[in-house]
Parts: structure tokens; C-alpha cells; sequence
């Protein structure tokens, strides 16, 4: 069945999944958690696709959970919103942490609430000048969720973190780029094209070696640096033995342009 709140589509080597609910923002349902999880698991399987890219469709990245929707509640009648976070959330926030392709976030407008954190969770975010990112659960009494706790502090500090967090004051794309929150920042007008070229060369890069990469820097969090070393060690260790590093080599002596292959 085609997916009813969000589109895929690739070009070339470049998954694109666009959250389709500009109605409600691209806010959050369950069925939207059911599209993305079968989408990400189509991109995996699909050899072609080097590079995913998550944006919005509209003036929004996403508005965050769907409130407008029918909540848990338990046998006293209070929400109870811990099993949405079991069911959806926090395995989300997980693939897309452990994702072995490269993610990119394109906030292509405000990046509110779960989505924010949901956004951070991929490997690089980009931002449309005019987008923002907030941790905006204060304004509705809750606590960051779907990963914000853990990610925010080890990204700016848990004093500035925790200071985002309780005035959800939004953060323009400039600012949340000098706090290291964002990579890149895009004119609105460009966005798509901009986007679409920087992911377009992140792809045409070695498979291998980023997901080696990428494995370092997260086991980096919990490593000492002895620990850290001898990772790197063993990590180089299958990176040299790729073909990849073989075709690095051969291009550089060239003087080419390399044509890796992800092995």
C-alpha cells in the first residue's frame, strides 16, 4: 500500500522522505510512525540508495506530536502518553541513531517539539535560513521526549541544554547553527536545489568507511580514550582492507575523482 502521510522518492543515489501532512504541519500520528518506519526499512534494502534525506512538505518541518488526535488514556481517564513513546518514538529515535547510511534532517521550516529532537537524532542537520528548532514541551507541561534529554546536553552542554528546554524559546536556523545544532544554513529559495546538490555529494562517498565512522563516533560517547584508540585501530584495520580505500588510493596517484562503491 502507498503510504498515506508521507512520499519517497529517489534520485540517483539520494533517498528523499518528505513528511506529508502540511494540513497539521507534518505533526506526528501513528500512521506517519508506521510510513517512516516502512520507508527508512525500504531505503536500507534498496543497494542504490547511499544517502536519506528527511524534510517536510510546506512551511514546516514538523509541529511535533499530533494533539488534535484521540490520546491513551488509563483506567482513571489521565493520558498516559508512555505507550506512544514505546510504540513510536523511542524506536525511531534508535534507527535513526543506528541507521547504517548516512541521514540528513532538511528543515525546510520549524522543527518543533519531538520533531526537533527526532531531527537531531540523524546524522547532519541542515536548515532553511528561515526555519527554527524548539523544546517546546514546557509550553504544554511536559518533558522533552523522544531522545531530547540524552542528545541536546551532549550537543551543547547540559546548562545550555536545560536552558532551551525550560523557556522553549525557538532558536532561529543562524543561532542553532553557531551552537552547533545545525551544519549548514540555506537560503529559503535555494533550499530544495541546495539540499539536493550537498546530499548528492555526501552519497557519491565511501559506504564503508561511513559507517565505520559512524559507529566510532557513538561508541566514542561511552569510551575512554585507550578504549577509543583501540576501536580506531580495528575499525582502520576493515576500512584499509576495502576496496574503497583501494579506489581512494588509486584516484589520488591519478589524480581522479574516486568511484567508490561502499565495499
Amino acid at each position: 500500500m502507498s503510504p498515506t502521510t508521507l512520499r519517497c522518492t529517489v534520485d540517483g543515489s539520494v533517498a528523499t522522505i518528505t513528511l506529508a501532512r502540511p494540513e497539521r504541519m507534518n505533526a506526528f500520528n501513528a500512521a506517519m510512525h508506521a510510513d517512516l518506519r516502512d520507508a527508512l526499512d525500504r531505503c536500507e534494502r534498496d543497494e542504490a540508495v547511499r544517502v536519506v534525506v528527511l524534510t517536510g512538505e510546506g512551511r514546516a518541518f514538523s509541529s511535533g506530536q499530533d494533539l488534535t488526535v484521540d490520546l491513551k488514556r488509563d483506567d482513571q481517564g489521565r493520558i498516559d502518553l508512555g505507550p506512544a513513546l514505546a510504540r513510536d518514538y523511542n524506536p525511531l529515535v534508535l534507527r535513526l541513531a543506528n541507521y547504517p547510511k548516512p541521514t540528513i534532517a532538511a528543515l525546510n521550516g520549524p522543527a518543533v517539539g519531538a520533531s526537533m529532537n527526532i531531527a537531531l537524532a540523524c546524522d547532519i542537520v541542515v536548515a532553511a535560513r528561515s526555519a527554527y528548532l524548539q523544546e517546546a514541551f514546557a509550553r504544554i507541561g511536559l518533558i522533552p521526549d523522544a531522545g531530547g534529554t540524552w542528545i541536546l546536553p551532549r550537543l551543547v552542554g547540559p546548562k545550555q541544554a536545560l536552558a532551551l528546554m525550560l523557556s522553549a524559546e525557538a532558536v532561529p536556523a543562524e543561532e542553532a547553527r553557531r551552537m552547533g545544532l545545525v551544519y549548514k544554513v540555506f537560503d529559503d529559495a535555494s533550499f530544495a536545489v541546495d539540499v539536493a546538490a550537498f546530499a548528492a555529494r555526501l552519497a557519491e562517498g565511501p559506504g564503508l568507511a561511513y559507517r565505520l565512522t559512524k559507529r566510532a563516533v557513538a561508541e566514542s560517547l561511552a569510551n575512554s580514550l585507550e578504549t577509543q584508540l583501540d576501536l580506531e585501530a580495528r575499525l582502520q584495520s576493515e576500512a584499509g582492507s576495502s576496496e574503497d580505500f583501494m579506489e581512494g588510493v588509486a584516484a589520488f596517484r591519478e589524480k581522479r575523482t574516486p568511484r567508490f562503491e561502499g565495499r
